[in-house]
């Protein structure tokens, strides 16, 4: 069951996000960030913290080793670079340094400099070594999938898998729930991120017990919770993915521990934290190249966030908008060694419900949208911004959701809550929605394949309507650039400015002797 979609305006499409991302890979590849630097210590080894006074907090090592090297005004040539060196001079291994370097023993601008292709040589064994660990979590869990019922992968699963969040603020009762949910039938659980982690400039250390809507991102809450699902899964003979955050100042380091730690998904956006946060363009779009890569590198599927265009500007009016925003995550994620059957591309239902047809109009973009990228494991978000305090009313409408995702084949299905408008969802709330959608994808699981859509009818009409209005944003993306768009409140009706924002401080241009083997390695898929 397929569109009449014109396959010659999807092919200019990709033809024009080919050359806006090229423009903005030419501002990445002259580039790094603080945190795409901390991301090589912590690939190094380097996942310790030590308590500050000042924030109260422990306060990571791989923040103190760069922060000393900023200082020093020397992080031009990569933390690479001076890692490796002090590593060939003390005969210790970069944990160790950087210890002495919290320990306030050591400045490593201040060690004598070895001969440049010893430190080349020296800091490209390091990324092997560090490279070979995610390989080897990879393996790990293929090889768990294997001896388990696994649901097929998300592209070409029917029905889509169930994703469900928790988000208690408790890594602890955050466990307790996601068992329940995947007792239930949820497929993936999502541990949903303290309200504005994404603007710490640092990753919080340990087991964390409190936090407001959501729990801390942690390595330590990554490792207890892919614990507990792997028990859980081994109980009920399936497995069960695992879900966090890439996103925000520390984007690359996320990507980093949940690969260290096994995660099967990551939220891992292009534009999502320049309009939404307001992090700086040049600091976002470096490091999620950096995190799309090592996602590629662990086959890690990520999540975009185009459903949140739609919370924000009319979302009857401004679907191009979402599919625009598409084709350039697909480059993006292409440019990183993504296949695009890892990339979870986000659209959402999110039209005003008394709009006349509004169920055939979503229809339409649903299927639109599983035409263009057939590869990809399509994330579908659930109605949010028109959820009333009518539970009964946001139970049908979560019901109707439900049909739409599946009768048009989408690939991660994120479970709306009836008291979605209400509070933070409870046990009950997600039992109800679980078995609302266990009996509609149960019951409609081949719908698709039973009926066809009118010629140049409602549906087709309108899908056609929202390609041809992305064609034109593109155009005119193209003819401006990215930046400028972004400017002009091209998404989301959000602007932004190129050198505002939060994080600026944290970009650097290149040195003339950067070093990032991992960069380089993983770039051009050399692994091992």
């Amino acid at each position: 069951m397929k569109l009449a979609l014109d396959q010659k305006k999807i092919a200019a499409c990709r033809k024009i996000a080919v050359k806006i991302a090229k423009d903005v890979r030419e501002m990445i590849d002259a580039h790094s960030t603080v945190a795409t630097e901390r991301s090589v210590l912590r690939l190094m080894g380097i996942s310790e913290a030590q308590h500050n006074k000042k924030i109260d907090q422990f306060y990571p090592y791989a923040n103190i080793v760069i922060d000393q090297l900023q200082a020093d005004k020397v992080l031009e040539q990569g933390a690479s670079y001076w890692m490796a060196n002090a590593c060939l001079h003390l005969g210790k291994s970069p944990a160790e340094i950087a210890a002495a370097v919290a320990g306030g023993e050591l400045r490593l601008s201040q060690i004598p400099l070895a001969k440049e292709a010893a430190i080349r040589k020296k800091a490209d064994a390091l990324a092997v070594a560090g490279l070979k660990s995610l390989t080897q979590k990879r393996k790990e869990r293929s090889k768990l999938r294997k001896g388990l019922k696994d649901p097929q992968d998300p592209s070409f699963r029917k029905p889509p898998l169930k994703y469900v969040i928790v988000a208690s603020g408790n890594i602890f009762e955050d466990v307790v729930q996601g068992r329940s949910a995947a007792q239930a039938g949820a497929d993936a659980i999502a541990v949903i991120r303290s309200t504005a982690q994404s603007l710490l400039d640092y990753v919080p250390h340990g087991a964390t017990t409190e936090g407001f809507g959501g729990t801390y991102a942690t390595q330590e809450n990554f490792r207890i919770m892919r614990k507990a699902l792997d028990e859980e899964g081994e109980k009920l003979g399936r497995y069960i993915r695992l879900t966090n955050y890439s996103s925000g100042l520390c984007m690359p380091e996320i990507a980093t521990i949940a690969a260290q730690e096994r995660l099967d998904l990551l939220l891992c956006d292009s534009l999502y934290g320049i309009l939404f946060r307001d992090i700086n363009m040049k600091r976002t779009l470096i490091d999620q190249h950096f995190s799309r890569l090592v996602c590629a590198l662990s086959e890690i599927y990520i999540n975009t966030g185009e459903d949140n265009y739609l919370t924000t500007a009319d979302a009857v009016e401004n679907g191009h908008q979402v599919l625009s925003s598409q084709f350039i995550n697909e480059r993006f994620a292409l440019q990183a060694n993504m296949k695009e059957e890892y990339m979870g591309l986000g659209h959402a239902m999110e039209m005003d419900p008394w709009h006349p047809d509004v169920i055939l109009f979503e229809i339409a973009r649903a299927q639109m949208t599983r035409d263009i990228f057939p590869k990809a494991p399509l994330k579908y978000m659930p109605p949010t911004r028109h959820m009333e305090g009518d539970i009964f009313f946001s139970h049908t409408y979560d019901a109707i959701f439900n049909l739409v995702s599946v009768l048009t084949n989408q690939g991660i299905h994120l479970l709306g809550m009836p008291t979605e408008a209400i509070h933070t969802p409870l046990l009950g709330d997600r039992f109800m929605a679980l078995k609302s959608c266990n009996y509609i994808f149960s019951g409609a699981e081949h719908l698709s394949e039973e009926i066809t859509y009118r010629k140049n009818g409602r549906i087709e009409k309108w899908a056609k309507k929202v390609l041809d209005d992305s064609l034109k944003l593109l155009r005119h993306i193209e003819k401006v650039g990215l930046f400028q768009a972004i400017e002009e409140k091209t998404f989301a009706e959000v602007s932004r400015r190129l050198e505002g924002g939060k994080g600026y401080a944290g970009v650097f241009v290149r040195g003339e002797h950067y070093l990032n083997p991992f960069l380089e390695r993983l770039e051009k898929k050399a692994y091992d």
